[in-house]
């Protein structure tokens, strides 16, 4: 399925994507042909990310951008679009966010999560969904969301607040655009270590590991996995699949959704105590 020109007919444009999850898309679609725009709030970043995928004979362009200002993305896409062409496949990545008490949110820290990952993300779709619909052409938007979209999550609650309105934004589109050709799905990542989530979600030491104990397959994610599901999602392969989200977590969302899941720290000498109790034998 992943032949080198899975994706030859795509230029692909990824929100966040000098760095992280970004950057990594980014380059695992340009190896399999499609074209590449990146936005990202810091230029030199973006410059040295596309020196990059560049020697890999990936061709891209980029725009410096911030997603909570609708105007900076209208000024992008025209350019982007003059650089690489009409673009067909949207990755709304990026993304703010950290753990801390809600309590002690002010204002702005909640603003400052909700405007990049709510706002940005319905800013792109419609500056971008918009021309689809007026050029009859069709495209595909791509959204990261998380499992705690749908569960919630302590001390992250402007993100899962977020990203649940991003996966209501994923799964109404899917409905209402369809008639246009356009579809809409989305990846829910549980612990994939990058620079950024080390920073803001587990800096301290052991948290990564307690982290890790709630997963099913005793690890965080490879970004390979991640990649290759999203390449997936965006081709042709996956026409059929609108409103989704595939999550890809190593089963830690419904670890912690079973009542009971907790007691895999029981010994076999304890469940044997259990059945004696329970049956009198």
């Amino acid at each position: 399925m992943f032949n080198s020109d899975l994706l030859r007919e795509k230029t692909v444009l990824i929100t966040g994507g000098g760095t992280g999850i970004g950057k990594n898309m980014a380059q695992m679609f340009g190896t399999l042909g499609a074209r590449i725009a990146i936005l990202g709030r810091r230029e030199e970043v973006l410059q040295q990310t596309s020196k990059e995928l560049e020697t890999k004979g990936i061709k891209v362009s980029f725009h410096k951008c911030d997603v909570r200002y609708p105007e900076q993305i209208a000024k992008a896409v025209e350019f982007l679009e003059k650089e690489l062409g009409p673009i067909n496949v949207l990755v709304n990545n990026a993304a703010g966010n950290f753990a801390y008490p809600t309590e002690k949110l002010s204002p702005h820290a909640v603003d400052s999560v909700l405007n990049i990952v709510l706002h940005g993300t319905l800013y792109m779709t419609l500056e971008l969904g918009k021309k689809w619909i007026s050029r009859g052409q069709g495209g595909v938007v791509l959204n990261i969301v998380t499992p705690y979209a749908w569960t919630g999550s302590a001390y992250v609650v402007p993100s899962a607040a977020a990203k649940a309105g991003v996966l209501a934004v994923v799964r109404s589109l899917a409905v209402e655009w369809a008639k246009y050709g356009i579809r809409h799905v989305a990846i829910a990542p549980g612990i994939f270590p990058t620079e950024a989530t080390q920073k803001n979600l587990f800096p301290l030491p052991g948290m990564e590991e307690a982290l890790k104990r709630r997963v099913p397959l005793g690890r965080t994610g490879e970004i390979r996995e991640l990649t290759t599901l999203a390449a997936y999602l965006i081709s042709d392969n996956a026409s059929f699949i609108n409103g989704e989200v595939i999550t890809i977590d190593g089963g830690e969302w419904l670890k912690g959704a079973g009542e009971f899941n907790e007691l895999a720290v029981l010994t076999d000498e304890q469940w044997e105590q259990i059945k004696k109790i329970a049956t009198g034998k």
